[in-house]
């Protein structure tokens, strides 16, 4: 029998000579106090912390506050009444709470890297069935059989000799230090994203570039530190350049444009914009297409690469204010001065018309039935919609013409019949 076993087994008496030992019941009534304590002590910190008033670092205390505190009260109980009785129960607690530690630490660290991600729900029930199991194989000394057994399974890619503890080491290795980096970048992009003196593309870009580097360096670290050679990998990444000169030239054509227009700020969020026949509000930019949504409703995703390429009509560019118009016609015997007037004060009270510069009425045809009237206006919020401006002032329009007996023609012919000769 070797050391191993003859410690878990060990382990496993000792549980046992405890459960008939009167101390035992003292055993349970000090570790439900530190857990009182430790219970305490976290709700003090969570009503004097609150999560919408502290940073991330605050938020993530909150929610270690109760196994580190129970960790710390454990240990003191036990250095302190290992001398006067049996404390296998407070040893068999401690990696209890730590393990706790861990799972609410990696489970907070994947919601700040996905926040709104649902399936965290079930990946946080997996992250502590594997903790706690592996915890179990820790405390009874099975865990070196385990990696043993693991470690005789073995094949060779290449001149890479690998294994299945290898393999489940690195992907537990990679998984946390990739969810760390994720955190990390979330941070960045929190401050990025709080710096309202930075241009909000070159906030986009500042977080599109940190996350991506992050994660990069936490794959690559993760690789180094479970032994995997970094050569091995230098016949994917030629592998990959060929793959974008060839399969993937749109994709990364589409993605260079994106931080094109992140960096040189041509195209912003909120701009009202027109590409060919479609037109309408940016609403979204990403490294690989742009969102633009119309007056309808309707998004479009507009890929990068065309918004460098082709002729873009930005109509918000150097400044928000737009200019808008709207034609009616007037009978030919009407007062003009009068309809021109009346189509100014309609205009002007309208509270999202401009005043400066202030309406203006053009007189632009003599029509076959009308005299056409051109009336332009500047609103200063396009996004808001131009089409229910426009609806309002020509209802106001035709409110003031019926007041004032301004007529508006409509097309009449006349028809003669000519008797039979």
């Amino acid at each position: 029998m070797d050391e191993s076993t003859r410690q878990a087994l060990s382990l496993i008496g000792k549980l046992l000579a405890d459960f008939g030992d009167p101390l035992f019941v003292w055993q349970l009534v000090a570790l439900g106090s530190c857990l009182v304590l430790a219970w305490g002590g976290a709700h003090w910190w969570q009503r004097t912390h609150r999560e919408d008033a502290g940073g991330r670092f605050r938020q993530l205390g909150g929610r270690l506050a109760f196994p580190v505190s129970g960790m710390v009260l454990t240990g003191a109980t036990q250095m302190a009444l290992k001398s006067f009785m049996p404390v296998t129960v407070l040893q068999v607690a401690m990696p209890l709470l730590a393990s706790m530690a861990l799972v609410r630490s990696v489970v907070y660290v994947l919601r700040q890297a996905f926040p709104g991600a649902s399936w965290l729900t079930s990946w946080e029930k997996l992250i502590a069935t594997l903790v706690w199991g592996w915890l179990a194989l820790y405390i009874t000394d099975l865990a070196p059989f385990v990696i043993e057994a693991m470690t005789q399974v073995g094949f060779s890619i290449g001149k890479q000799q690998l294994n299945l503890w290898l393999i489940f080491s690195g992907l537990v290795t990679i998984f946390l230090t990739v969810v760390f980096a994720l955190w990390i970048s979330g941070v960045i992009e929190a401050r990025l994203m709080g710096m309202r003196s930075l241009d909000g593309n070159l906030r986009i870009v500042g977080v599109r570039v940190a996350r991506a580097v992050l994660t990069v360096l936490a794959v690559l670290v993760s690789l180094s530190m479970v032994g995997i050679d970094m050569t091995a990998l230098s016949v994917f990444t030629g592998a990959l350049g060929v793959g974008l000169g060839f399969g993937l030239q749109k994709i990364a054509s589409n993605y260079v444009s994106g931080f094109i227009i992140l960096l040189e700020r041509s195209i912003r969020i909120g701009n009202i914009v027109q590409i060919g026949a479609d037109s309408g509000v940016v609403s979204q930019i990403t490294t690989r297409y742009t969102v633009i949504r119309n007056p309808g409703g309707i998004e479009f995703i507009v890929p990068n690469e065309m918004l460098i390429g082709t002729v873009v009509q930005n109509q918000t560019y150097s400044d928000n204010s737009l200019r808008l118009s709207t034609t009616v016609g007037v009978a030919y015997d009407s007062d003009l001065d009068l309809a021109m007037r009346l189509l100014v004060e309609s205009a002007r009270r309208q509270p999202r018309v401009l005043p400066d510069p202030p309406p203006r009425v053009l007189l632009t045809q003599f029509a076959d039935s009308s005299i056409n009237l051109e009336l332009g206006f500047w609103v200063a919020d396009p996004e808001n919609g131009k089409m229910n401006v426009v609806s309002d002032i020509n209802l106001a329009i035709w409110q003031a013409f019926r007041e004032h007996g301004v007529q508006i023609p409509f097309p009449q012919r006349e028809v003669r019949l000519l008797a039979d000769r």
